[in-house]
């Protein structure tokens, strides 16, 4: 919400480079001194809308950081203050708003950005849970959980890579791990030293960091290279007797060859790093959820355990070249790498393409047959229903089944109203899924018409008859069980994806609830073109 006391994140003029300020991180002990006079109180509201609840920490810019509440949206968000406000907070005003533009549910929401000249404020998503840094102070990350994690970092850099900025930020601090298991990417603090490069590079030293609890501060240009981050320092890499970085399973038992070979490479100096899309497509090609664990030896794909085992596909014949090989091995995965990317602004409205995951080439050691790697697949939706328990004429039903047809040119779409919030009359409207039977989930994308929609996913166990009555029961118990982030309509483009899905349950109901509507120029309406369930 604009404030009226200073210009919005919908007023700013772009920056060049995108900054998620305000993290929570612990300031460096060389960090500039916070402002005081006039600081901010407990209970005291922002711009009418955000209340501060508890002052958290300064991060390492010196800026306050406390967590607020959204009083008109009732959710916990970060406010991070900066004194004095006006020309000296320029540069992170634009930060935030370059950072609001891309939106992917592996980079942390910027919500808003407030200017009141005495001081200037961002608000951004809250993140319960803790840093790579903190988490893997209890022991290195087990290689499948290193590799969820790279995927995800590899994953949020390939959004902000394909709008042409650069992160400029990835350590371990910056890398968070949510309570319910989401990994965002946070605080980007691009300056013209950094590159896609040197981001790329990251994504090897969060691997190492993660398999190893130990961080290549000097090895290669990487972002944070110096002996720690706010007060809590981050151990240096090991290396042997000449100095040289000790590979990942030189230094713990247990990490497959191919994983330690793909971390070396990206952080050997020698070999051009993959471009961050490529990249995600490969950790993504590893990152194959197991039924109990995270890649046991018996599960569906193995990493050679040993340097004579068989290599992976992508290894070059000879040596240790895994980075050279990538690219042009997985070009043809590049069409679907952008699943999950929505820039504010883009028209691209065509549905994702279906990654699958390989199957291991490894037999394995009793000589049972291995079982093939689950597929990721785009899921049949049986059923598709128009939920309007707001609704006594219930006008707004027909054509549910146009979202689940493969063609985008043929729509549902709600009626006009005056105002975003469906002419004050409704909570919301929603699209019901039923998938037939109960599936392994992995994400729900949403082709809109327009940007600027608000919406949550939500899923349940139970049908209700289609009548106002039974649309209301449905609501409320599909409340209980919300998949991953609501999309924001200040921060939302014509591409929804959810996929903070639990991966060892199974789900056949879904909700796709709309609660604020976009402006068109005979008022506030909104076209859902089509809904793409991948799973397996």
């Amino acid at each position: 919400m604009p404030s009226s006391r200073g210009p919005s994140i919908d007023t700013i003029t772009e920056g060049g480079r995108v900054t998620q300020v305000g993290e929570g991180q612990e300031a460096e002990e060389s960090a500039p001194p916070v402002m005081t006079f006039g600081a901010p109180t407990a209970g005291e509201v922002l711009a009418e809308r955000y209340e501060l609840v508890e002052h958290i920490n300064n991060d390492s810019a010196g800026r306050l950081v406390w967590r607020g509440v959204d009083v008109i949206l009732r959710r916990p968000v970060a406010v991070v203050l900066r004194y004095p406000g006006g020309d000296s907070a320029t540069e992170m005003l634009q930060a935030a708003v370059a950072a609001s533009r891309v939106i992917h549910p592996n980079l942390v929401g910027v919500y808003d950005a407030i200017d009141e000249d005495e001081r200037a404020y961002v608000v951004r998503e809250w993140v319960d849970g803790q840093s790579l840094r903190e988490l893997v102070a209890d022991g290195p990350l087990d290689p499948a959980r290193a590799t969820a994690i790279g995927n995800a970092v590899a994953s949020a850099l390939a959004a902000v890579h394909a709008t042409g900025m650069v992160h400029g930020n990835v350590h371990p601090g910056t890398v968070m791990i949510s309570d319910e298991g989401r990994v965002v990417l946070a605080d980007a603090r691009t300056d013209g030293a950094d590159s896609q490069d040197i981001d790329v590079r990251a994504v090897g030293g969060v691997l190492y960091f993660a398999l190893t609890g130990h961080w290549p501060h000097t090895e290669v240009p990487l972002h944070g290279a110096t002996a720690g981050h706010g007060r809590a320092s981050i151990p240096d890499s090991v290396r042997d007797a000449a100095g040289v970085l000790a590979a990942p399973r030189q230094v713990r038992a247990g990490v497959p060859a191919y994983l330690d070979d793909l971390t070396m490479d990206l952080l050997d100096v020698e070999i051009a790093p993959p471009p961050s899309d490529v990249l995600a497509a490969e950790l993504g090609r590893l990152d194959v959820p197991a039924d109990d664990h995270y890649l046991d030896s018996a599960g569906p794909l193995r990493f050679a355990a040993d340097t004579e085992d068989e290599p992976s596909p992508l290894a070059v014949a000879g040596g240790r070249k895994v980075a050279i090989g990538i690219a042009g091995l997985l070009a043809v995965a590049l069409v679907g790498l952008l699943i999950g990317i929505s820039v504010l602004g883009g028209d691209d409205k065509s549905p994702g393409t279906n990654p699958v995951a390989a199957p291991s080439s490894n037999p394995p050691a009793n000589g049972e047959a291995t079982p093939a790697a689950t597929a990721v697949r785009k899921l049949t939706v049986r059923e598709a229903r128009i939920i309007d328990p707001d609704s006594k004429v219930r006008d707004e039903l027909d054509d549910a089944d146009k979202v689940i047809d493969g063609d985008p040119d043929k729509v549902w779409g709600t009626d006009t109203y005056t105002t975003a919030k469906f002419g004050n009359r409704k909570a919301g409207m929603g699209v019901w899924l039923d998938l037939g039977a109960p599936h392994n989930v992995k994400s729900v994308q949403v082709n809109l018409s327009a940007q600027g929609t608000s919406a949550v996913l939500y899923a349940g166990t139970t049908t209700h008859p289609s009548t106002s009555a039974g649309d209301e029961a449905l609501v409320t118990s599909y409340q209980r069980t919300q998949i991953g982030q609501p999309f924001e309509g200040s921060q939302s483009g014509t591409t929804m994806n959810f996929d903070g899905f639990n991966a060892d349950q199974k789900y056949r109901y879904l909700l796709v609830w709309i609660t604020e509507l976009p402006s068109n120029d005979r008022g506030y309406q909104i076209d859902v073109e089509e809904i793409t369930v991948q799973g397996s």
